[in-house]
């Protein structure tokens, strides 16, 4: 069974590794940056939303972070 995750816990995730949280465009679409890494991660929904498999998969592109590997 796949794991699904929540968009909180995807952020939480990434704050624990470092990155902050850049920009916000209107209540949805949230920026995180990390002061080593350049790179960008766009996280879009609200915080109790689910992540779509595509979301998830483009979040772990753009972060070069496996969030499965974090799964409780």
């Amino acid at each position: 069974m796949k794991r699904v995750f929540k968009i909180q816990e995807i952020i939480r995730i990434l704050e624990s590794l470092g990155w902050y949280k850049a920009r916000q465009n209107g209540t949805s679409h949230r920026q995180y940056q990390h002061p080593t890494i350049r790179k960008t991660v766009t996280i879009d929904g609200k915080l109790s939303d689910n992540v779509t498999i595509n979301n998830l998969k483009s979040m772990e592109r753009q972060s070069g972070i496996k969030f499965r590997d974090y799964a409780e």
